[in-house]
């Protein structure tokens, strides 16, 4: 299974289940994140990507052809569908799930993997329906970055925390407390099952939107590893919500998306301080003066 997968099917609920494959070409980089997104609206569970193309996953029982339809014709595009022939995805996945090593700093790993640790930091998860298992750039790129900051005895909001692997890794960096937001159920029931496996304390997970945080309760440290149409509604609350001298470390973003965002930075009154690439996708490092 290739590396940069946006959701990891719901393994533990589908056993043995009829699954229907759609099979879409798309090379742009952005209409396929647009195209992810529409269809995990519409009961797709899993997506697996390539450079030209995305196969999605969904049980039979779910599949809203018109729905799936519709979305597909918003982007002129169409599918092939197979069905996939019931299958142990839980066995399947655990084959071929494998851990991440960030050079000498961070090891993310499934729950099922048993090898020894050589880095300075680790963490294991049990992804599921949601984002950040540390295979896609973006979370490779924010977890590289976050080598070269300091998080001891600070205060740190993880925007859009997924499968919480940013939150858990800040907390293990020295953060006093670590408050980890997600509008998505299935994210917000998966990072509190990996906060509970990595024995986290300092972190508080719910299901809320930036905009219902404590405006007075500001942060040392914002994680923000969403999309760009998200950083961009949200820069001014990002903004609002740090320190002065604090540090906005931002990702979910693609080569091309840096001119807007890092305007928008800019006007919200961020001073950007670097940008790092990682096969065509970035990641933003500004600072509130």
């Amino acid at each position: 299974m290739p590396k940069d997968v946006y959701f990891i099917i719901l393994l533990s609920k589908f056993y043995y289940v009829h699954y229907f494959q759609l099979s879409i070409s798309i090379a742009n980089d952005e209409t396929r994140e647009l195209l992810i997104a529409a269809l995990a609206e519409n009961g797709i569970e899993g997506f697996e990507e390539s450079d030209d193309a995305i196969k999605a996953f969904v049980a039979e029982a779910d599949y809203q052809e018109d729905a799936i339809a519709a979305v597909l014709a918003q982007f002129g595009l169409s599918a092939t569908i197979e069905t996939i022939a019931p299958t142990n995805w839980n066995a399947q996945w655990e084959a071929d799930f494998d851990p991440v090593v960030v050079a000498d700093f961070c090891t993310i790993r499934a729950h099922f993997h048993q090898l020894p640790i050589q880095t300075r930091h680790d963490i294991v998860i049990t992804p599921k329906m949601s984002f950040g298992t540390g295979h896609h750039a973006t979370t490779r790129l924010m977890v590289e970055q976050m080598e070269h900051l300091s998080f001891t005895a600070k205060r740190v909001l993880d925007f859009g925390t997924g499968t919480g692997i940013l939150a858990i890794l800040a907390e293990q960096l020295g953060a006093a407390e670590v408050i980890a937001i997600d509008n998505d159920e299935w994210s917000f029931e998966n990072a509190q099952e990996n906060l509970q496996l990595n024995h986290c304390h300092a972190v508080q997970v719910s299901m809320d939107d930036i905009e219902q945080l404590d405006a007075t309760q500001l942060f040392d440290i914002v994680l923000a590893n969403i999309n760009r149409h998200i950083l961009l509604a949200y820069m001014a609350n990002m903004y609002a919500l740090l320190k002065g001298g604090a540090t906005l470390l931002m990702s979910g973003l693609l080569v091309e998306d840096e001119t807007i965002v890092t305007q928008a930075a800019m006007e919200a009154g961020f001073q950007v301080e670097k940008v790092v690439a990682l096969n065509n996708w970035i990641t933003i490092l500004c600072r509130k003066p």
